[in-house]
């Protein structure tokens, strides 16, 4: 969407879409992409009932001035813990609600969207897509019970359209609030279609990470921090499950590593199997750690589009921006992933933005940290099998393993990256792509 006014015809179309929901939804607004939006501006949509319209990262959105009301949120409402309101220079909220804070309204705006037949249609059209795209098995990072139900009944039923590991989350998206799904199935419980994850938590914030470093010899400390993600992941694994943590800056990789240091001692003869989930910024004193600590890094090297173009110039003088050649070369196992919707998904798309690191613009980010292309592809495969303790069922083509594979046509070419002529699904082959040089889809060869 390139301008307010374009966002409010689509708000208004999805008004009539889903007139019975209480709430009128849109997503994915980029304020970096030269559209700022303030309460004011969804108000003018002309809606009676509430709007939101949720940030690209899912850590920030934007309600209206009705969706304020509801919500509760005035002039002398308090940021909640780990979340900002954001507020003009009069005080009163711009309609900018950063991490918990956003956390309350994406919650409050889903009532009405918890149709279970319908979540199961999109799951069906979604993973279409993802097969497609060679995608055979799914980390979902934010499996909430009622999430967690749904890919249950499918699995029961034969209709999971592809391989799931579910991480468990709360309902209320950024919080730690478990409650009694500790007492739940635990980490590796499942089959190879429907596996349960490690529990996923944060350390630091998605648009206010935690950053703590020296630029130019002056310390700059910023962002958020969540001091209740220790003692929940600590309870978690004296519970039985391996924990996954978001840690976008390098104080948010500090805090993750203390944490499982704590976890570690506190059942020490367990395969912990750590996940990092970014770390998108460390120093090589931190990747020292991880490596000594078996923490896998689930990176994402689309992120170099949206880090590249936002942090360039901003060079730490202890710290890396996206640092994957010194996790690879400090002996940290890298898993490919993608954080969507937060960013792009294809991983042949985003192999080749790890290996150049360019950004859309053509910028460069720290050309050091680029890997070769195979080292992504095995990134996304085994790295991505071992990270989920799924490393005995896939990952690799070896005997006794699921026969998923895909076969890619080109060569591995980060300029001219492969692309998926079949795809592979417990040895059924389910998609087949038309040959690059045109024609109807059928069989093809591949290297």
């Amino acid at each position: 969407m390139g301008s307010v006014e374009e966002l409010a015809e689509v708000l208004r179309e999805q008004a009539l879409r889903e007139s019975d929901a209480p709430w009128v939804r849109g997503h994915s607004w980029d304020d970096l992409g030269g559209l700022p939006l303030a309460r004011r501006d969804l108000d003018e949509v002309g809606l009676e009932r509430p709007v939101v319209v949720a940030g690209v990262t899912l850590h920030q959105g934007v309600v209206s001035s009705r969706g304020l009301d509801v919500l509760g949120i005035g002039r002398s409402t308090p940021d909640p813990p780990g979340g900002e309101i954001r507020r003009g220079p009069d005080g009163a909220p711009t309609g900018v609600l950063l991490e918990r804070a956003w956390s309350l309204a994406h919650g409050r705006s889903l009532e009405g969207y918890d149709d279970p037949e319908r979540w199961d249609a999109l799951v069906a059209t979604r993973a279409r897509r993802l097969l497609a795209a060679g995608i055979t098995c799914v980390h979902d990072p934010a499996v909430a019970p009622a999430a967690e139900a749904m890919y249950g009944r499918l699995r029961s039923r034969g209709e999971l359209p592809l391989s799931v590991l579910a991480m468990p989350h709360p309902g209320a998206f950024l919080t730690h609030e478990l409650g009694d799904r500790l007492d739940g199935p635990c980490t590796g419980e499942g089959d190879e279609m429907l596996r349960v994850g490690a529990v996923k938590l944060f350390a630091d914030g998605g648009v206010a990470p935690a950053v703590d470093v020296h630029l130019a010899g002056e310390r700059l400390a910023f962002g958020t921090l969540h001091g209740d993600m220790a003692p929940a992941l600590v309870e978690a694994v004296r519970r039985g499950f391996r924990v996954g943590v978001h840690a976008m800056g390098n104080a948010g990789v500090r805090a993750a590593l203390e944490a499982f240091r704590d976890a570690a001692r506190a059942r020490p003869d367990d395969d912990h199997r750590f996940r990092i989930e970014h770390a998108g910024m460390a120093s090589r004193a931190q990747v020292a750690a991880m490596a000594a600590l078996g923490v896998v890094a689930v990176v994402q090297p689309g992120f170099v589009d949206h880090v590249g173009e936002t942090a360039a110039g901003f060079e730490p003088d202890d710290a890396t921006w996206l640092p994957f050649a010194d996790l690879a070369t400090g002996g940290v196992t890298l898993a490919g992933s993608s954080d969507e919707p937060c960013a792009p998904w294809d991983p042949l798309g985003n192999a080749a933005r790890g290996v150049t690191r360019r950004t859309r613009t053509g910028r460069t980010f720290g050309p050091d940290q680029g890997l070769p292309y195979e080292a992504w592809l095995s990134a996304y495969t085994a790295g991505a099998a071992y990270a989920g303790g799924q490393e005995d069922e896939r990952g690799s083509l070896t005997p006794a393993k699921r026969a998923d594979l895909v076969v890619l046509e080109g060569p591995l070419d980060a300029d001219h990256p492969p692309v998926v002529a079949q795809t592979w699904f417990g040895g059924e082959l389910v998609h087949t792509a038309a040959r690059a040089t045109g024609g109807a889809p059928g069989l093809t060869g591949g290297s």
